[in-house]
């Protein structure tokens, strides 16, 4: 009896994550990513972050109050797999009904991205959060938990926005299920690197009976974090792979006809 009922549960997830990752109307890209402007600026363990045009995704957007809905980690050729084109599989990421996956970058061509980098991260605490990626590839979603995913299709729920992010983490706690942003918050709190931990003030009186403060970092939970967190983090820097390949204004050409014209070909 309990089969059976797993195995309608798990139906029953499959068509809603499916219905979920149906494309959302009106969603265009401000710029299509330059792939091969992405590969040479990205490094392995580099977090890119994806604009998705998902249902799931908007709701992610609205419930973050964030521009970015996705979050994957580049990690080079460490896997040494490619799809069936013969392309690198170089980004470890969390998909909805998926579960953990590699995939190429070539993926996200037609989204807005944006990478994130650990600034000052040692080469082999590098390794190690790319590791840590790879050994949770085949991680699964518990597709049977559908509330989980019943509440995505309400993408601007009515609550404070301080409950917001928590309506995210809210699930079956089975150590199967991931979220993007929360496995790779859990790579990086692998090596001891921060994101955004909260600093607590802790006053002490010193025997000179002076006091002072001291600030304690405390490690968030990892199902409480979202993909804005590494944009917002002053840990990570934000990498432009236009200017990282050697941007000069002054080569741009640009058009004499007013921007109110452009485009008319009367004009």
């Amino acid at each position: 009896m309990t089969e059976a009922r797993d195995t309608v549960m798990d139906r029953i997830g499959r068509y809603l994550a499916g219905r979920l990752q149906e494309p959302s109307s009106g969603a265009q890209p401000f710029t299509h990513a330059n792939v091969e402007a992405l590969r040479a600026a990205l490094r392995p363990g580099d977090v890119l972050l994806v604009e998705g045009a998902t249902k799931v995704a908007t709701a992610i957007k609205y419930l973050t109050q964030s521009t970015w809905s996705h979050a994957a980690v580049y990690i080079g050729g460490a896997l040494g797999e490619t799809t069936a084109d013969g392309e690198p599989l170089n980004l470890v990421e969390v998909n909805l009904g998926e579960g953990c996956v590699a995939s190429p970058l070539s993926k996200y061509e037609c989204f807005n991205t944006r990478i994130c980098r650990a600034h000052g991260l040692s080469p082999q605490d590098r390794e190690r959060v790319v590791a840590f990626m790879i050994s949770r590839l085949g991680l699964r979603y518990d597709m049977r938990n559908v509330f989980d995913l019943l509440r995505y299709f309400f993408p601007t729920p009515p609550v404070p926005v301080r409950w917001r992010r928590r309506m995210i983490s809210v699930g079956s706690g089975d150590p199967t299920r991931a979220i993007c942003s929360s496995l790779i918050a859990q790579a990086f709190q692998s090596v001891r690197y921060p994101i955004l931990p909260m600093i607590t003030p802790e006053f002490r009186r010193d025997q000179a009976a002076r006091r002072q403060r001291s600030e304690i970092l405390h490690i968030r939970h990892h199902s409480l974090y979202a993909p804005r967190d590494f944009d917002l983090s002053p840990y990570f820097e934000i990498v432009k792979p236009t200017i990282v390949a050697g941007f000069e204004y002054r080569r741009l050409k640009w058009s004499d006809v007013p921007s109110e014209l452009a485009g008319d070909p009367a004009a």
